[in-house]
């Protein structure tokens, strides 16, 4: 079974599907740091380093899939945001997917795996679903409020990180005779354990702390009561998580040290490291950054992916489904 990524970042998605027995065919990334980012990683995969836009069907000779996933640009659909939907430019983007679709023909995908934001579901009173499912349903696939779902990588994996997104899966009315699919439900019993991916003790690079004279520090000392917690910087108000649980990392850790959440330790108070949350997140453990992506840029690629083990359990539920096929 194959798939094809939009939208694939640093491969998030694109290495969750492959652990549950995808191979992926083509993938599209705009951004250049994030193309060398997911070069460095899965160089076995054809990357078109490009907008979306850009990319056709027959120009760029796109190899038909049985799956064609997306983390299309949240922005749009965030409750932080401006909220402004499918009359951001950035919205917009989700058209883009249903335009390749349409352009495979006959040969479209099967199923279409989406992420985004969970406050899609909710945006305009409920327009902005609506929209979206009007969309997919006119290119021929099952599509239902029930064929969305927010899952939270807290809840599911052995991941600590709270961290819930909304994921939507469509099929194909040509391949299955239902749009029904169950969604990852099965709570996680593994033990989390926020030490197996941090390095409380570890001595890192003296630009990971923060200056006790920098104008936070005395701030987010001064909160903290428990060293096996992560404390968090947002908007001059610093949030203690409960022992053992990270909070969910965002693409913001790329604008500023403060978005990083802090641990205090032996030899001061530091931010998390991009390795740190590139295992928070669920990425294995040979993953790297190339020596080229700025500091800041990886926080950024971080916060942007999708959890891995989250992809992972997904896609055997999409891999089961196709397996089906018609039948159900």
């Amino acid at each position: 079974m194959k798939c094809g990524a939009l939208f694939s970042g640093i491969g998030g998605f694109c290495l969750g599907f492959e652990e549950a027995g995808f191979e992926t065919a083509w993938a599209v990334e705009l951004d250049n740091p994030a193309a060398e980012t997911y070069r460095r990683n899965l160089p076995h995969v054809r990357l078109l380093n490009k907008s979306v836009k850009d990319v056709t069907v027959s120009g760029d000779s796109l190899e038909p899939v049985d799956v064609l996933h997306a983390g299309f640009p949240c922005q749009s659909f965030s409750q932080a945001g401006e909220k402004r939907g499918f009359e951001d430019d950035r919205g917009k983007l989700f058209y883009e997917i249903l335009r390749l679709v349409r352009e495979f023909g006959p040969n479209k995908p099967k199923v279409l795996v989406l992420e985004n934001a969970p406050f899609l579901r909710y945006g305009e009173g409920g327009a902005w679903f609506l929209e979206l499912q009007r969309a997919i349903q006119k290119e021929g696939y099952w599509f239902r409020p029930s064929n969305s779902q927010e899952l939270s990588a807290f809840d599911l994996t052995h991941l600590p990180q709270q961290r819930v997104r909304l994921f939507m899966v469509a099929l194909s009315i040509d391949h299955f005779s239902s749009g029904r699919f169950e969604f990852p439900s099965q709570a996680s019993t593994e033990p989390k354990n926020l030490r197996n991916y941090i390095d409380y003790d570890a001595s890192v690079d003296s630009e990971y702390y923060l200056n006790n004279e920098n104008r936070y520090y005395k701030m987010i000392t001064d909160a903290i009561t428990d060293r096996e917690c992560l404390y968090q910087l947002r908007k001059y108000e610093v949030r203690a998580k409960e022992p053992g649980v990270c909070p969910t990392l965002t693409a913001n850790m790329g604008l500023g040290g403060h978005n990083v959440p802090f641990i205090m330790n032996g030899k001061g108070l530091r931010k998390l490291t991009e390795q740190e949350c590139l295992r928070l997140q669920g990425f294995p453990e040979g993953f790297q950054f190339p020596d080229s992506v700025p500091r800041a840029k990886r926080y950024t690629q971080v916060g942007n992916a999708i959890a891995v083990p989250v992809a992972k359990l997904l896609a055997e539920h999409v891999r089961d489904r196709l397996s089906e096929g018609g039948m159900a």
